[in-house]
Formats: C-alpha cells, structure tokens, sequence
C-alpha cells in the first residue's frame, strides 16, 4: 500500500478560538453533569440510608413479624377452611345417600302396607268362610243329631218289632239297607 497524504486545511485563528470556547462550554457542561449526578448519587445514597435504618427499626422489625404471623394465620384458616369443605361435601354426599335409603325404605314399607293391607283382606275372606263352614258344620252337627235320634228311634222300633213279630224280621232286614242309604245321602249333603 502506498503512503496516504493526509492534508488538513488551515484553520483561520477566529475559528479556533470559537472552536476553544464551545470546547471550554462543553467541558463546564460535563463537568456540571457529573457534579449533578454526584449530587443525585450522594442523596440518593443517604435516601438508602434513611430507608435501611427505617426498615431496621423495632417497629418495622414488629410490623414485619405481624405480617408474618397473619399470614401464617391466614394458612391456617384456609387449611381448615379446605378441611370443613371437604367434610361438608363428604356430609352432603352422606345425606343424599340417606335420603336415596329413606325413598327406598318408604317405598318398601308402602308395598308392605299394601301386601298387609291385602293379607287383612284376605284374612276377613278366610274368617268369613270361616264363620261360613262353622255354621255349615253346627247345621250338619244338629242334622246328624237328628238323624241319630232318628236311627235311635227306629233302631228301637225294629227291635221292638223283632221281638213281636218273627214274620217281620224280613222287614227288618229291608229296612237296615234303607236306614243305610239314608244316611250316605245326608253325608253327601254335608258336604
């Protein structure tokens, strides 16, 4: 690479005097800047400072242990809070399952009183048939009573006949068979 001339032109003495002073006001700008943030610096330190012995006071030191304790308070509760939730669901959970066993249970004993409704029916059905048969059973009792009285009466007749009479024990004999078929009739009656 070749040489490179670097040729500056000349400056006229005016100029660099106007060039000295704006660099002079440059210099006492800058320097006022940095003064300036030496001064922002040095209060902003000492604002730290107030700051720190302030939050390092006793009753800062108090107010932050209040506020560690509300919270730790504040946990607690909603720890219990999540607790009695979870029961009460649990209790109504609890309470839906009791109220589907109490329709059962209702729904059964509306089909119990139904079924002893319907037994009690039943049951005066059967007492009067009962009462029924009872009465049968008296008549046909007096019946048979009669018809014994009745057999008495010509079981007598016919042995009263046998002894007077030898030509009527023909008769007897005829007579036994229809004595016979009238009580087969009666008892088929009865029944």
């Amino acid at each position: 690479m070749s040489p490179t001339l670097f040729h500056y032109p000349l400056v006229p003495m005016d100029d660099f005097l106007k060039h000295e002073r704006k660099e002079r006001c440059k210099l006492l700008v800058g320097t006022g800047v940095v003064v300036l943030l030496v001064i922002v610096a040095v209060a902003l330190g000492v604002l730290l400072i107030i700051y720190v012995q302030r939050a390092n006071s006793e009753a800062c030191q108090e107010g932050h242990r209040a506020v560690m304790e509300c919270q730790n308070v504040t946990h607690l509760l909603e720890q219990e809070l999540t607790r009695a939730q979870d029961g009460f669901r649990d209790a109504e959970a609890q309470v839906a399952t009791y109220n589907q066993t109490v329709m059962t249970l209702m729904a059964s004993l509306d089909k119990e009183k139904a079924h002893s409704l319907d037994a009690e029916k039943k049951v005066e059905e059967l007492e009067g048939e009962i009462t029924t048969l009872n009465q049968k059973l008296q008549d046909a009792s007096t019946e048979v009573e009669r018809l014994r009285r009745k057999n008495q009466d010509l079981s007598a007749r016919i042995a009263d006949q046998k002894a007077s009479a030898s030509s009527l024990k023909d008769t007897s004999s005829a007579a036994a068979p229809l004595l016979l078929v009238l009580l087969l009739g009666l008892g088929a009656r009865l029944l």
